[in-house]
């Protein structure tokens, strides 16, 4: 299976931008690059993806643009965020000639999530977790309005299972079933549903229990996650 990146693109495009906010002095960025020009790029994503603080997916594709490096070392702590931000930065990664190395640090939850699938490899670290989920929408209208918003999330989300398919070998339903139940991974449970290719210090993966659902123990997390999350309009 080949995700078709235009389609991908495409589809995100249709999706209603959010008002921006007012300029501002000093924006808050949630990404960073380090050593752009040396043998090994450093990338961050710690925190949300949106453009809340002016800083949005194009600020990170004309970055991502300026590396030079032969290789790109990606960190993600991240709830994810705005649905067509992630997916413009995925194909950016995609498309970079840099070989991409992720590593998830603590969380690559929802529009994270899909963004770690840009690698050609993928570490987890053993406390950290990762979580999907269908595409979340905002739209005020119609009933016509609301059936093509309805359709489109669809349309979306299925495009985003093709990506979870790409990357594990398992087929996209499986994963749009995942996706609709909020499904929760530990670093194993990632690595034995091909999320991750193997967590960080170890060699083999334990036996572990199926990925947990909404009953996940840890509401703190959950509920951080919910608040970026809600920012999809």
């Amino acid at each position: 299976m080949s995700i078709d990146l235009t389609r991908l693109e495409a589809l995100a495009a249709r999706i209603p931008r959010p008002e921006k906010r007012s300029e501002r002095t000093a924006l808050r960025s949630w990404y960073r690059f380090d050593n752009t020009k040396g043998e090994r790029a450093e990338l961050s994503i710690y925190g949300p993806i949106d453009d809340w603080e002016g800083v949005s997916a194009a600020n990170f594709v004309r970055d991502l643009k300026a590396v030079t490096a032969s290789a790109i070392d990606l960190h993600i702590n991240s709830p994810g965020g705005l649905v067509f931000d992630a997916v413009a930065i995925y194909t950016a990664l995609k498309r970079h000639p840099a070989e991409v190395d992720v590593h998830i640090d603590g969380l690559a939850a929802s529009a994270a999530s899909f963004v770690a699938m840009a690698g050609d490899s993928v570490e987890i670290e053993k406390p950290a977790k990762m979580m999907i989920h269908d595409a979340r929408g905002v739209v005020i209208g119609n009933s016509a309005d609301m059936r093509e918003m309805a359709t489109l999330l669809d349309e979306l989300s299925d495009t985003i299972a093709d990506i979870y398919a790409d990357r594990s070998g398992h087929p996209a339903k499986q994963w749009r079933a995942a996706m609709q139940k909020d499904t929760w991974y530990s670093a194993e449970q990632a690595v034995k549903a091909g999320l991750a290719d193997r967590v960080a210090g170890t060699k083999d993966v334990a036996q572990s229990e199926p990925p947990a659902t909404n009953s996940f123990k840890s509401q703190l997390v959950r509920a951080r996650a919910r608040v970026a999350l809600e920012r999809v309009r």
